[in-house]
């Protein structure tokens, strides 16, 4: 199996993308969305904006800035742009771009104009079928990636042999994959993470110390659980990597724009302004009122998501809603 790889988004996770799948692969196509981006990556082989550190492989690039013409000459597809931003990108394409396209969501959040995950959206949107596309999902950083620190990721796929090839490109000696069939849980638990992820950021900014997140953690696990239990009834083990791990590091980890983004809610910040003081999206400030939408239908037990999106949507008081929190978790 031989496919032309294209990575489309030019963010800090796209950039990560690109540095690993150019270990193995002759020739990447790279989309970012300005010229001016795709002028000093040549020239200078450092993307301006993100990991502006990392050292980049022009030589195994071919940079674009069309994506009709990116998706046209590519084969493979792994979307790296913001949920919030995917709809406006793809202004423009039709089902006919995207026949017999493989497409790989690496986005962790919701697509707010339909409240749907990506999988979901590309689906009804450009009618490609369920077993052309997959997930990348974590524990995994860009940073650490760029960095070079061993990583863990995991592929979801229905078609093992499609999963097998994306395993065998992104593999190298600092990165180790898994597999997964589980495509809808994986890409809604990586929804989730980042809304809990929220939540304990905005405990810390409220002083909260590290008995209370250890419990708030734990019950975000449970909460991650009941839902992926509702939405899509599968065996599958929480406890697995993919699913708790992803939680845990993107709660805690010095990374986490999610955290961040919460422990500046927790401080004071509007969501406006924390979002301008960050520079970057938190995926999870959407996911918050994307699960709000989706759980009206499915009414799990979530009061974890809730008191999120009381705080970022109904200008909750944020130390009020974490003490009626408090009163929910065990």
């Amino acid at each position: 199996m031989s496919h032309r790889i294209a990575v489309i988004g030019g963010g800090s996770w796209g950039t990560a993308l690109v540095k690993v799948l150019s270990i193995n692969s002759p020739k990447i196509t790279w989309w970012v969305r300005k010229e001016e981006t795709a002028a000093y990556i040549r020239q200078f082989r450092r993307n301006p904006n993100y990991l502006s550190y990392l050292e980049l492989p022009v030589q195994r690039l071919n940079i674009e800035t069309d994506l009709k013409t990116t998706i046209n000459h590519s084969d493979l597809l792994i979307f790296a742009v913001p949920s919030a931003f995917l709809n406006l990108s793809l202004t423009g394409l039709t089902p006919l771009d995207f026949e017999n396209k493989m497409v790989v969501s690496a986005i962790k959040g919701i697509v707010p104009e339909s409240y749907t995950i990506v999988s979901q959206f590309f689906n009804e949107k450009f009618k490609i079928p369920y077993s052309n596309i997959g997930i990348i999902s974590g524990p995994c950083h860009s940073e650490e990636v760029a960095m070079e620190r061993l990583s863990f990721l995991t592929i979801a796929f229905t078609d093992n042999d499609k999963a097998n090839f994306l395993i065998r490109n992104l593999s190298c000696r600092f990165m180790k994959i898994a597999g997964t069939k589980d495509i809808f849980g994986v890409e809604y638990a990586a929804v989730l993470k980042n809304i809990m992820a929220i939540a304990n950021g905005i405990c810390v900014g409220l002083g909260y110390g590290d008995n209370f997140q250890s419990v708030l953690i734990v019950n975000a696990i449970q909460e991650v659980k009941r839902f992926l239990d509702k939405i899509n009834v599968i065996e599958r083990d929480i406890n697995n990597s993919v699913y708790v791990g992803d939680l845990i590091v993107t709660a805690y980890s010095q990374f986490s724009r999610n955290r961040t983004f919460g422990h500046l809610i927790g401080r004071g910040y509007s969501p406006k302004f924390a979002q301008i003081e960050m520079k970057m999206i938190a995926e999870g400030f959407y996911a918050a009122k994307g699960i709000y939408e989706i759980n009206k239908s499915l009414d799990v037990y979530m009061p974890i998501s809730k008191a999120v999106y009381n705080i970022l949507y109904e200008n909750s008081d944020a130390r009020n809603e974490m003490r009626l929190l408090a009163d929910q978790l065990s």
